[in-house]
């Protein structure tokens, strides 16, 4: 059986929140670990739903790709939500970070989104403006040193077609007409978790992209065709259902 959904950029945030805690190795953590949350705008849906508050979403983002002029909502806020660290399924907001991260042990989990996927190749390119690697450049090594996972919570709205290891290549090279401020891209290891994931850990469906894209609020938006049994497919349309009136991310 099958049945299709039409997502907005901020209902799909909403769902991979929803379903990444489903996800075996964060059910671990949740359980008996640390989950490190870094600032970004999925990222902030995710604070939502593992910490049960309500935050101001804008307040927990860095490096976020808004238009450049004119455009009400983007101001960046004066106050930020600092990253956020989850001991044991206990929220401590006065846990450092970076403690915490020195701190990782097997199993633990870091979220850091992204700025670029291909879902095909299961890469995640990361835009780096910080001379020192930004995010990425503190949470991947230790990720990989102590053995714990990074994980990409990433929306289907941000697939390129590029082969991105072959884009990082040269976009990272020195070159001719190279313009200071232009980022460099770093290709990710980590592990990318997109509406499909969520969907598949939600409700057992298998999920298709079949189209993107649209106006009046729905730019950025996946048109999801999912197939599973009549079960499945009506757990499906009820998880949709449910995120149906989520509001922008940045009104």
């Amino acid at each position: 059986m099958q049945d299709q959904f039409r997502l907005t950029v901020a209902q799909a945030k909403r769902l991979i929140a929803r379903g990444i805690r489903h996800h075996p190795d964060v059910r671990h953590a949740l359980e008996s670990g640390k989950i490190v949350i870094t600032t970004g705008s999925t990222n902030a849906y995710i604070y939502e739903e593992l910490s049960g508050e309500r935050i101001d979403k804008s307040q927990f983002m860095t490096g976020n790709i808004v238009p450049s002029k004119g455009i009400i909502g983007t101001k960046r806020p004066a106050t930020k939500i600092p990253n956020l660290v989850i001991v044991k399924g206990e929220p401590k907001k006065d846990l450092d970070w970076l403690t915490a991260l020195a701190g990782l042990e097997p199993g633990d989990v870091v979220f850091k989104g992204g700025n670029a996927l291909n879902y095909e190749r299961k890469q995640v390119g990361i835009l780096i403006g910080h001379p020192e690697g930004g995010t990425i450049g503190k949470v991947y090594p230790i990720t990989v040193a102590r053995r714990a996972k990074l994980i990409h919570p990433i929306g289907l709205e941000k697939s390129v077609p590029t082969d991105l290891a072959e884009a990082a290549a040269r976009v990272n090279r020195p070159a001719d007409g190279f313009k200071a401020g232009n980022p460099a891209l770093w290709l990710s290891p980590g592990e990318p978790f997109t509406e499909i994931e969520a969907l598949k850990y939600l409700c057992g469906v298998d999920a298709w992209p079949i189209a993107s894209g649209g106006i009046g609020g729905a730019e950025g938006g996946t048109w999801l065709l999912v197939e599973g049994t009549p079960e499945e497919i009506a757990n499906a349309a009820s998880t949709v259902s449910e995120i149906a009136g989520e509001p922008p991310t940045l009104d």
